[in-house]
This record gives structure tokens, C-alpha cells and sequence, in this order.
């Protein structure tokens, strides 16, 4: 059993009860940590604030990370809140939709910036606002995808966008490595996320990914929730830079 009572984490990315990021925080919740819970914006907050109130002593937070006036206010809540942080989970991806479902030779100058803004550069912002309360050491996950390295049909602008997150996995975890804080990334199957109705074909991909994977189905959030709490914990002090695949086990079949 783990425990990460002592333990306070911030968790980016929730937006209703099918997040990625939902599974995570029940998960360190469960395990006993002091939980921080973050989402978007004024509109998400009704829906999030009900979710959030269901694990006691967390505490719901509002920040839009492409916004960097709103991270550091975040960040000063959180310092003065709790003084320090052990663990940043980053469940945020976000690309225009006409970049997703058209041809991908036609991504939008637009949509690449933003994709890259919001699904990529966040880790970076959220890591460095992090790094100074993680006073101990600590674990910072992020979440990626298998599109990150081969081609997935309507997944687009978001795989170059993942295949730059998991490269600043790896940066973020040599450049944090002298302080004990590690970084990694897991590389979930597809789960049916607000963000994943974005993609066009989920449930083909869906379809396609249970019958094709070796355990013959999909992944549900809470065994992504279970390996982000092992990469949360001590459990994995030695892991950092690595891409954790939580996928029934789609990446390893040719065909």
C-alpha cells in the first residue's frame, strides 16, 4: 500500500468525472495526499468544484495555464496555502478543432501555436512556478499519447505537440535532477476525455486499440491514476525522463 500521507500535490486538468486527471487525483487521494485540484476557468468550475468536493480537505484552485499573470498567482496561493508541494500532475492538452479533423497538411499556423502553447510550454511554465516549493524533492507527471511517435488518423497538430512534450520530459528531468525532482511522462490509451472528442473517429480508435492491444481492451482512468501514484511515489525514486506506457499494451504489436 502506498502512502503519501505528509504529501500535498497540485493536479492541472480537470474538467469533469471522465478526466485523466479525475483518476489521478482519486488515486493520490486514496493514498492519503494533501490534494490542490486545478481547472480551467470560470465556466468549468460548477462542474469541477463538485468533483473536487467529493475528496476531503482538497481544495479547488482556477488557473489557465497559457496564462502566466494566472500561474504565478496560483503558485503564491499554493506557497502560502501549503508552503510546500511534492507532486504536479499535468493533464492539459488542448488543439483548435479544425486541426485535428482535416488534413494535416493544412494545420493553421494558429493551431500549431496554441497546440504547442497550451499542451506543451504549460509543462514548462507549471514545472518552473513548481520547483521552487518542492523544497524536498518531488515528482512531476505529465500525460502523453502513442501518437507522440507513430501516425494516428485525426490526431494531427496534437501528436506533434506530444512528441515535444515527451522531448521536454526529458529536458525538464535533467535539468531538475540535481534539486530530487523527477519527471515523467505517461502515455495513456485512448479514454473517452472531453479532450479526446476532439479527435475525430474516437470510437474507431477505441474499437481499434481493444482489439488490437494484448490484453484484448481498453484503459480506464483509474489504472492511469494507479501509475501516476507509483511515479508519484518513492516507489519510483530512481525513474525520471521516462515515458511510462499505460496502453493494455498497444505499443509493443507491429500489427
Amino acid at each position: 500500500m502506498i502512502n503519501l500521507a505528509g504529501k500535498t500535490a497540485v493536479v492541472f486538468g480537470l474538467a469533469n468525472k471522465r478526466s485523466i486527471a479525475w483518476g489521478i487525483a482519486q488515486k493520490l487521494h486514496e493514498a492519503g495526499a494533501t490534494l490542490a485540484i486545478c481547472y480551467q476557468n470560470e465556466r468549468m468550475k460548477m462542474e469541477a468544484q463538485s468533483l473536487i468536493d467529493e475528496l476531503p480537505g482538497a481544495s479547488g484552485f482556477q488557473c489557465d495555464v497559457s496564462n502566466d499573470e494566472e500561474i504565478g498567482t496560483l503558485f503564491g496561493a499554493l506557497k502560502q496555502k501549503y508552503g510546500k508541494l511534492d507532486i504536479l500532475v499535468h493533464a492539459v492538452a488542448f488543439a483548435p478543432a479544425p486541426d485535428l479533423r482535416g488534413d494535416f497538411l493544412n494545420t493553421s499556423r494558429d493551431g500549431f501555436r496554441i497546440a504547442m502553447d497550451v499542451s506543451v510550454y504549460s509543462l514548462i511554465a507549471v514545472t518552473r512556478a513548481a520547483a521552487p516549493l518542492m523544497t524536498d524533492g518531488g515528482s512531476i507527471i505529465t500525460l502523453s499519447f502513442y501518437a507522440a511517435e507513430k501516425v494516428v488518423p485525426h490526431y494531427n497538430v496534437m501528436a506533434l505537440a506530444k512528441s515535444a512534450l515527451e522531448s521536454a520530459v526529458r529536458y525538464l528531468a535533467s535539468s531538475l535532477g540535481p534539486r530530487n525532482i523527477r519527471v515523467n511522462a505517461i502515455s495513456a490509451g485512448p479514454i473517452k476525455t472531453l479532450a479526446a472528442r476532439g479527435v475525430g473517429d474516437l470510437s474507431d480508435m477505441l474499437k481499434s486499440h481493444a482489439e488490437r492491444a494484448p490484453l484484448k481492451r481498453n484503459v480506464d482512468q483509474l489504472e492511469v491514476g494507479g501509475a501516476a501514484l507509483f511515479l508519484a511515489s518513492d516507489l519510483s525514486s530512481a525513474i525520471t525522463g521516462e515515458i511510462m506506457y499505460v496502453d493494455c499494451g498497444y505499443n509493443v504489436m507491429g500489427f
